[in-house]
């Protein structure tokens, strides 16, 4: 596949389900933290989404009488959004490769993420070298930025 063949495709790839995540990402529950990725533009950019529930086991001692999910796991779902689309840009449809965190800066948290909430990931690509991949991530909850991180990370071949 050209790398021209790739980036076509992934741009004109609309959303990519859960089915699509789990088939991309080695990641499963109860740590995938991310139920659909939206508006790709090849590893450029997109929206990854995740419904917060109150069934998820991080609120039974994370506040159980206020439950707020934690910082560590709203960054990894931006990792695991910005993640997916790299190794989609690839051509990589089938087995899950290995990505791996190199970096985690300037992450900032703004309000507590509760159940119910559907967090966005906005996650735009800041630089790119060979396998490793830079990106700026924003997450929202209707609207308003909840969190924000520069993240790093690698794609080892399996």
């Amino acid at each position: 596949m050209t790398e021209a063949t790739k980036t076509e495709e992934t741009k004109s790839l609309a959303s990519v389900d859960i089915l699509k995540i789990l088939a991309l990402l080695p990641h499963r529950y109860p740590f995938l933290m991310v139920d659909r990725i939206e508006e790709i533009d090849g590893d450029l950019s997109c929206v990854g989404y995740k419904n917060v529930s109150a069934n998820e086991p991080h609120f039974q001692g994370h506040f159980p009488t206020n439950p707020v999910m934690p910082g560590v796991l709203i960054i990894e779902g931006m990792a695991q959004s910005a993640g997916a689309i790299c190794i989609l840009d690839k051509g990589k449809t089938e087995h899950p490769s290995l990505v791996y965190f190199m970096t985690i800066d300037e992450a900032k948290f703004r309000r507590p993420v509760r159940p119910g909430d559907v967090l966005e990931y906005h996650m735009t690509r800041i630089a790119k070298r060979r396998n490793m991949w830079w990106y700026k991530g924003e997450a929202k909850v209707r609207g308003e930025i909840v969190a924000e991180a520069r993240v790093g990370a690698m794609i080892a071949e399996e």
